[in-house]
């Protein structure tokens, strides 16, 4: 028989092991694009039932099938990480492209997975070891699930939360979000997959002693009702929540103008591509002040050099914002001093520069390489950049002639609190700014799905600009009020309205994790020490 982690593969484990990655792959159909969200709500219910099913004392196997299930969602879900191959472009050979792509497909999926396996390793021995009842074991493995999300989310790489296996698509459980945030969703799917399973296992174990048919009912009955009432439940109160009256008094609209420039990477930091950015971006904003817009919003690095000297002075694009007079958010680079900044410059219809923001949330093995003086001789830099890329200040206000504005650059809008923290000091709307080029359409879908989430979250209008699409305007209820096309030149005014609300998201952060990790902690004491 085959060994894995010195586990003997026997058929049953075999067919286990297959179960849990189907389970994986489940989940892995409900991000965008394929946008399958209803699955969400039942693909962990394998892991949930063979984690507790799994012989006592093989801790081993419990992880194994977490790490299954973990391949098979996170692996499907971040695929579009592939899209980086060929690299050709950048004078990478064409074997070692393919050697990066899957070295990040790999490292990315295992990096979800190994978290799915802590789960399911911890608490199957938690819930045999403590000989937790129902109520506490459901308590447990959701609280448990949420504060590993919620630990990952603090690290560098983070994207394939639970919870945004919901979005665009289902506003009405996105609302919840508003209350505290992306582990509140997590929570509800992890819950409802969580009782279906408690039901099935019920139901299994009571055909296994031969109890009748209506005792078969009623020992299954009472969670998968449970489930049923959680499900609804949670909807209408999201339902609630999203038909709110957005109150958008007239002097609070900003209309502003969108440039997709659709700068192609493969020529983005040569001769060509500069001449093609300046000629697009410089018409687009005079097209766009034609149309009476107050500002203009240009993607990442859409004039891809530093904003400063004689680049500055000399680009058409300046000279066009000092003739026509109107605000430009453009997305450049700056300069600290030997190294350089991925940033947002707020410019003035005279020139001058009123704000910059540098992007806090560097992408990991594209703008920088974690550990670099292990991993730098082993993995090519990704980007382009010959200069030292650093990260902005935590905590930068980003101030406009219009209010005070939420920035995220890119990798950013996965983050929850970055977003929080700017809206809690006094951010008015989201100023989304990315480059999504380099990687398979399907990255481009999830990262409008990201921004969604984050407007719903806020209660904030998100203005959205990227180099190739998908562009966009969503308002405070995820409702995504345009879209543009992909790998097409679009340019797009649209009004939207600066909001000073605060959900209780904002005002207390994610308060949910804490307090159902605690309390599940003291409830497992409780019922370990009775055992």
């Amino acid at each position: 028989m085959p060994k894995f982690f010195n586990i003997e593969l026997k058929p049953p484990q075999l067919r286990r092991l297959s179960i849990a990655l189907g389970g994986g792959l489940l989940m892995g159909l409900t991000p965008a694009p394929l946008n399958a969200w209803p699955l969400a709500w039942i693909a962990l219910v394998p892991l949930w039932a063979m984690t507790l099913q799994v012989a006592r004392g093989n801790y081993r196997e419990r992880s194994l099938l977490g790490l299954a299930w973990g391949i098979g969602y996170h692996g499907l879900a971040v695929s579009w990480i592939t899209g980086v191959h060929p690299m050709t472009w950048m004078g990478v050979p064409w074997l070692a492209s393919l050697a990066i792509a899957l070295f990040c497909w790999t490292f990315l999926t295992l990096w979800g997975a190994v978290l799915v396996a802590v789960w399911a390793g911890c608490w199957g021995w938690l819930v045999q070891r403590a000989k937790l009842p129902t109520g506490i074991r459901l308590l447990a493995g959701v609280a448990l699930w949420c504060g590993l999300e919620s630990f990952w989310s603090w690290g560098p790489l983070w994207w394939t939360s639970v919870s945004y296996t919901q979005s665009p698509h289902n506003l009405a459980i996105l609302h919840l979000g508003q209350l505290s945030g992306p582990m509140m969703i997590t929570a509800a799917i992890v819950a409802v997959n969580g009782l279906l399973a408690e039901a099935w296992i019920t139901y299994r174990q009571s055909r296994q002693g031969q109890p009748t048919e209506n005792r078969v009912r009623k020992l299954a009955i009472a969670p998968l009702v449970t489930a049923s009432v959680l499900f609804v439940g949670l909807h209408l109160l999201g339902w609630n929540l999203s038909n709110r009256v957005l109150v958008s008094p007239p002097d609070t609209a900003l209309k502003i103008g969108i440039i997709q420039g659709n700068i192609p990477n493969e020529i983005k930091l040569d001769v060509q591509g500069w001449r093609q950015a300046l000629t697009g971006y410089t018409t687009g904003y005079n097209q766009l002040t034609d149309q009476g817009v107050a500002a203009v919003l240009t993607p990442e690095g859409a004039l891809p050099f530093l904003w400063t000297g004689a680049n500055l002075t000399q680009s058409s694009f300046y000279q066009a914002v000092r003739d026509r007079g109107v605000v430009a958010w453009v997305g450049a680079f700056g300069q600290k001093g030997g190294s350089i900044t991925n940033s947002l410059f707020t410019v003035l219809g005279n020139g001058e520069i009123f704000s910059q923001y540098d992007k806090i949330r560097l992408v990991p093995l594209g703008e920088y390489i974690p550990f670099e003086d292990v991993l730098g001789r082993l993995i090519d830099r990704l980007s382009p950049l010959d200069a030292h890329m650093i990260p902005g200040q935590v905590g930068q206000i980003f101030e406009t002639p219009f209010g005070r504005a939420i920035a995220g650059i890119c990798y950013e809008s996965a983050f929850a609190e970055h977003f929080r923290i700017q809206a809690a000091q006094g951010g008015q709307f989201i100023l989304s700014s990315s480059n999504d080029a380099h990687y398979s359409p399907s990255m481009t879908a999830q990262h409008h799905a990201q921004d969604v989430m984050r407007a719903i979250e806020t209660d904030r209008w998100v203005a959205r600009a990227t180099n190739t699409g998908y562009s966009g305007i969503i308002d405070p209820h995820g409702k995504t009020q345009w879209l543009s096309g992909l790998n097409i030149y679009q340019l797009h005014s649209d009004t939207i309205y600066r909001r000073q609300t605060q959900t209780l998201f904002v005002r207390w952060g994610d308060w949910l994790t804490p307090l159902i990790v605690m309390l599940a902690i003291v409830l497992t004491l409780h019922s370990w020490y009775r055992h």
